[in-house]
Formats: structure tokens, C-alpha cells, sequence
């Protein structure tokens, strides 16, 4: 199976320019995803997307940032681990639904930070799509990105949870 060059590169750039995204980089440090398992896993999830193509396992091993790729066994393997890391952070979200959790005030700054982050990457994404990125558009995305690493920083401390600052 041979992936065709041009989807390979346009693949790893997106990937490549994730992982310099200062947001994408606090967020995956402090999940239960190693760097290796998240991009096994969006490669899985995203890659088709990407590509406007289906992709058989084999192609997606080479898809991975390693120079050669990894095998199809390899690739499996952690994304069998990701997806098994993914699926006991959502059951730890939902056991704290079910304890009634998120009505404490102290998850309310968490929360806060989902909505802050959701809007950011709405406004990336329409500033791409549309292609009109002028200075204003520039100033606001840094200067969201920018209060949202302070934030993610400051909220990433076990004792922020405890209610004490």
C-alpha cells in the first residue's frame, strides 16, 4: 500500500503545526494521552477527513510523524491504548455527573475554560475557512490564546481543585 506523497505531507504539516500549538501542548500534558497515543489517535479519527480519501490501517501507520511510519501492528497497539485512555477520562466525566460534581463551585473555573477554548477554536476556524485574517483578527486570536495558556497553566495545579489558590 503506498500513500500518495502529497497526502502524507499535507497530514504530517497538520500534525506538525498541532504540536506546536501552545494550547494543543498544555491540554495533551495534562490529559491521560502520551504525544504519541494523541496522534495515533487523530490520525485514526481525522486522517480520512484530512485526505477526502479511506484509509486502510497500513496507510495510516504512515501517516505517523516517524520518518518510515510504524507498522500496522504498532499503530494498532496504541491506538487500542488511546482509545482505552479516552474512554476512562469520558467515564471519569460522566462517574462526576452522576456524583453531582460539576455543582461544585471549585469545577466552575474548568468549565469556564471549555467554553473560553471552544470559542477560540470556533474563531480559528471561521478566520480560516473565510481566508480574511486581518490584524484585528490576528490581535484577538493572541490575545485569547494568550489569556488561555495563563488560565490552562493556573488550573492545571492539583491544589486549584482543593478551592485553595
Amino acid at each position: 500500500m503506498m500513500i500518495e506523497p502529497s497526502l502524507k505531507g499535507e497530514v504530517q504539516a497538520w500534525l506538525t503545526s498541532l504540536n506546536k500549538d501552545p494550547i494543543f501542548k498544555t491540554l495533551l500534558k495534562n490529559s491521560n494521552l502520551t504525544k504519541v497515543q494523541a496522534e495515533t489517535f487523530l490520525i485514526d479519527i481525522l486522517a480520512e477527513k484530512i485526505t477526502n480519501k479511506k484509509l486502510i490501517y497500513e496507510e495510516k501507520a504512515k501517516l505517523r510523524l516517524i520518518k518510515s511510519g510504524v507498522s500496522r501492528g504498532s499503530f494498532n497497539r496504541t491506538l487500542a491504548q488511546a482509545r482505552r485512555n479516552i474512554i476512562r477520562s469520558i467515564y471519569t466525566v460522566i462517574l462526576l455527573g452522576y456524583l453531582g460534581i460539576f455543582d461544585d463551585p471549585r469545577l466552575e473555573p474548568y468549565i469556564e475554560m471549555a467554553n473560553k477554548i471552544r470559542a477560540y477554536a470556533e474563531k480559528y476556524r471561521e478566520i480560516w475557512e473565510t481566508r480574511k485574517i486581518g490584524e484585528d483578527q490576528i490581535r484577538l486570536l493572541q490575545s485569547l490564546q494568550s489569556e488561555i495558556e495563563k488560565s490552562l497553566s493556573h488550573l492545571s495545579k492539583p491544589r486549584k481543585l482543593s478551592g485553595e489558590s
